[in-house]
């Protein structure tokens, strides 16, 4: 494969979440955190944009249609006709007023010439300065690229400042140009670094601002406040007056005149003044009602605590759609519904939204749960681990505020230094996959994924009613994302603990000093279980180890002090070590001996890694094993920030998974590449024709070799042959020795019905291999099945590997990629990752499999171009993410030669299927 030079490719927030196609569909949120609802235009809409047009301001009117009056019906008319999206687009936003929806902003999109498109928006006077028309703008570039276009012109006029600014602000590079009093402005549509990270900021800024209300709200409305101290209601009120909240506090009820010495009111629209948070716990079927009361008020973020919605089945996650729908349509935001609550320990705000009795210290840590239950429980933990939590959010069915926003919020979030999360379910992972990465190159995230078995994907499924996703989808995720991955809450709150308290690791060193041999090997076996090191000291540091330990000490490291060892030995010790340079973090092991101060002994462990360097300070973690000191000793030790553990093999564990993540964040970002010599436009049309034409299926060989020859990719030389002439003759042109095999849109496995004949040496061998695979399925009454067959030359050398890509229902595209042959199956050596793949994504992938070593070369054989299997991982990424109808690719066997050959792919299959827009893209 030749090397061309390759650009980044910088793909818009919307692509990155939705892809291009559903770029146009959705809900947005807007500069001050409200939301709307976008779509594109139809016939129907004609009076309500007819009425949008005619309450503009005269002014506005000019600036969109050049003419204060208003347009002609036929105008009209044609906007909202979306028969032909290449001529024309037109996306319309909407919010619900007294219960309906009412247009707020328009814009279109209208075919120049065949490069060109004109684009032209208005705004409702009312919503200016909200940055509606920048969203407008990029939602329509968006779906203009996706027909082809590669420049937006506008005409404007030259006062417009407005528009002019929204131009200049949307990250597109703009050129503007004065004609005859009218200012023509040019956008090119070719995504840039600078213009996608204008976007993010957009979106990270606006989501910030619609979660601001749930977390610092002046005052709190409680919507079914109750008497009964045992009820939701009762119960929510007093978790807000235990925590001291110190807002005002609304109870609502239409029962009650005052509720726990409040004034109560019967209906959020009687309150005196606007809260900026309700949470609401009555029956589903008044919510309603209290969602319209809310908007009336001028509410901006609800948090429902009732249940029975898409946890319960069809009815439950229709009854969910219609409250989403009204929320959103309102332009308020929801936690829930189905949750436990939120809280925030800020001393400034003292928020317990929840129905939780406990209200945890003020600290650093910042959690999302799915589930209220588990909730419940962690809130104890951490109460009972003295663990510090900046706000705690229980998600529930998440139908609005996911996971997703509140990573934005914790992002920038000044109180929050570590996030943690518990998920059964991904809303949006690719959404997740981009702010995740880049979240986590700030703050660590520590995620533990419910629903890896098949039994707890059901509990999954129907506690959440949400679908789970394959946990190796699940893994990549978290892999190329940065996201630590616990196994169990227990290793959630270790790790938390820790990366709240320590520094991370500069490298894989680590040093374990203990006064007990036994727990020193186990905590030793599992630090190089998890790819630490335990290095053996040097002889001047054992040298010094030796001046003051006994004899009978351990110096090579493990360091074994023996039971006898006292304060001073253990902080003279760590001293030492800290100070040698060959370590880059510390573990302590103490068990007790019964003579030993514990508190003494914990001051010694600050005293000597703070003596031991005056360079940045080393992560150091305590296993402490005793009973009577289980209160004193690590009590100090936590005042300290030093974290202690109960068993030796957990500082083990922890600190493999916090030096894995210092190693991910110290790599530079990854690259998503471009390449010059794509023709994706010539794949498209292949793929679309047959889906067309066959609907879903296998392409034929002929369709399949043409794909990934479009995509450049190094398809073996050969080709089809339909007759046993046609074969003869291939054959003679590519070259003896040759490859036979069937080309068969139904047949999977070729060998099986002895379709593959290998080394085939002339012209006869040819004939009687395409006699035998014909007669062989005739035999079977499967003829109807052989397209003809593939002649290749023969590859010889290399390594056999394989390329695969399936199509999972939330993550979308999924590479696969290991070993190839029958090796695949048999041993399964294969590594997983979400499209689209970056240069480092595909440089690890070849790397993390454990028959690497083969392509290194191994005892004679030649090492394999890893660059050429990387390029072709990264060209079957952007193959599939431009053509979704692409659902399955299977490479396999792909050979690859020794460096500077290339790979050459032997045989392949391509599935595709027609491509269903889902309604629900470009939510927030």
């Amino acid at each position: 494969m030749a090397r061309l030079p390759v650009r980044p490719l910088y793909l818009p927030p919307a692509v990155q979440d939705f892809g291009r196609q559903q770029a146009g569909a959705g809900y947005l949120i807007l500069r001050d955190g409200t939301t709307a609802l976008i779509r594109p235009a139809k016939p129907e809409d004609q009076p309500a944009l007819q009425a949008f047009v005619d309450r503009l301001s005269p002014e506005a009117r000019r600036h969109r249609f050049f003419s204060e009056t208003a347009p002609p019906p036929s105008l009209i008319a044609s906007l909202c006709d979306p028969a032909d999206p290449h001529a024309l687009m037109t996306l319309l936003v909407t919010r619900l007023i007294e219960g309906a929806p009412r247009i707020i902003a328009a814009g279109s999109y209208l075919a120049k010439d065949g490069r060109t498109a004109e684009v032209a928006m208005a705004v409702d006077d009312a919503l200016h300065g909200k940055g509606l028309g920048t969203l407008l703008l990029e939602r329509l570039a968006l779906l203009a690229a996706g027909q082809g276009y590669v420049r937006l012109w506008a005409v404007t006029s030259a006062d417009n400042l407005a528009m002019r600014e929204v131009f200049r602000e949307s990250g597109f590079t703009a050129r503007e140009a004065l004609e005859g009093g009218d200012m023509e402005v040019e956008l090119s549509l070719l995504s840039t670094a600078a213009g996608v990270e204008r976007s993010e900021l957009r979106e990270r800024l606006a989501t910030i601002a619609s979660l601001r209300p749930f977390f610092q709200p002046r005052s709190v409305a409680v919507v079914g406040a109750s008497r009964d101290p045992a009820s939701i209601g009762g119960r929510l009120l007093a978790a807000l007056r235990a925590a001291s909240f110190t807002g005002v506090l609304y109870p609502v009820n239409p029962n009650a005149q005052d509720i726990a010495g409040l004034r109560a009111y019967p209906s959020v629209r009687t309150i005196p003044d606007p809260a900026d948070l309700a949470v609401i716990a009555v029956p589903p079927q008044a919510l309603p009602v209290v969602v319209e009361d809310c908007a009336a008020r001028g509410v901006r973020a609800l948090v429902v605590i009732t249940a029975g919605f898409a946890e319960v089945g069809a009815e439950g996650r229709a009854r969910q759609d219609r409250l989403l729908a009204a929320v959103r349509g309102y332009g308020m935001r929801m936690v829930g519904p189905n949750c436990l609550g939120l809280l925030n320990t800020d001393p400034s705000v003292r928020l317990n939204a929840s129905f939780s009795p406990i209200f945890p210290q003020a600290g650093c840590m910042a959690m999302s749960s799915q589930s209220g239950a588990l909730g419940l429980a962690v809130l104890a933990a951490a109460k009972r681990l003295h663990l510090g939590l900046s706000t705690f959010v229980s998600v529930g069915n998440k139908a609005d505020v996911s996971g997703n926003d509140l990573l934005q919020y914790w992002e920038e979030d000044p109180r929050t230094d570590v996030i943690l999360l518990y998920q059964e379910s991904f809303g949006n992972p690719r959404r997740f996959a981009r702010i995740a990465r880049r979240v986590a190159r700030r703050k660590p995230i520590v995620a533990v994924k419910g629903g890896r078995t098949g039994a707890g994907r059901r509990a999954a499924g129907s506690h959440t009613a949400a679908l789970a996703a394959s946990d190796a989808a699940v893994e990549a995720l978290f892999r190329q994302t940065g996201v630590i991955r616990a196994d169990t809450l227990e290793e959630l709150f270790a790790l938390a603990v820790a990366l709240g308290a320590q520094p991370l690791p500069k490298g894989r060193r680590v040093a374990i000093v203990t006064n007990a041999g036994g727990p020193a090997i186990l905590c030793a076996d599992r630090c190089e279980a998890g790819g630490l090191l335990v290095p053996t000291f040097s002889e001047r540091t054992q040298a010094q180890l030796a001046s003051f330990l006994p004899p009978t000490a351990g110096l090579a490291n493990p360091v074994d002090l023996i039971a006898s060892a006292g304060a001073e030995e253990f902080r003279q010790a760590l001293r030492v070590i800290a100070g040698s340079g060959e370590a880059d973090a510390l573990i302590v092991l103490y068990v007790s001996a019964g003579a030993l101060d514990p508190q003494s002994l914990a001051l010694a462990i600050r005293d000597g890694i703070a003596s031991g360097t005056d360079q940045a300070p080393l992560p150091v973690l305590v296993c402490w094993m005793g009973e009577e000191e289980q209160t004193s000793g690590p009590n100090e030790l936590a005042r300290l920030n030093i974290p202690v553990y109960e068993f030796p093999e957990t500082p083990a564990l922890v600190l493999s998974k916090t030096a894995a993540y210092a190693d991910w964040r110290a790599q530079p970002l990854g690259m998503i590449p471009d390449f010059d010599d794509l023709d994706l436009e010539q794949a498209r049309r292949l793929c679309r024709r047959a889906v067309d034409a066959r609907g879903a299926g296998w392409l034929s060989a002929e369709a399949m070799r043409e794909v990934l020859t479009s995509a450049r990719l190094p398809v073996a030389p050969g080709g089809l042959a339909r007759t046993m002439d046609d074969a003869a003759s291939l054959a003679r042109r590519v070259g003896f020795p040759v490859a036979v095999k069937l080309a068969s849109r139904t047949v999977v496995h070729k060998t099986e019905v002895g379709g593959v004949v290998l080394n085939l040496q002339d012209v006869d061998a040819v004939r009687r291999a395409f006699a035998q695979i014909r007669d062989r399925l005739a035999l079977d009454g499967r003829l109807e099945a052989m397209d003809g067959v593939i002649v290749q030359p023969m590859v010889s050398g290399g390594v056999e590997l394989m390329v695969g890509v399936t199509h999972d229902p939330l993550f979308g595209p999924l590479i696969a990629f290991g070993l190839g042959g029958i090796h695949v199956e048999i041993l399964r050596d294969v590594c997983f990752r979400i499209t689209p793949l970056t240069d480092r994504d595909a440089s690890e992938m070849v790397r993390s499999i454990r028959g690497y070593r083969l392509l290194e070369g191994y005892r004679g054989h030649p090492p394999a171009d890893l660059e050429a299997i990387e390029e072709v991982l990264l060209r079957v990424s952007r193959l599939v993410e431009e053509i979704p109808e692409i659902t399955e690719v299977d490479l396999n066997p792909l050979f690859a030669l020794p460096p500077g050959e290339g790979c050459r792919i032997v045989d392949a299959r391509i599935k595709v299927e027609p491509v269903l827009n889902a309604s629900s893209a470009g939510s927030v």
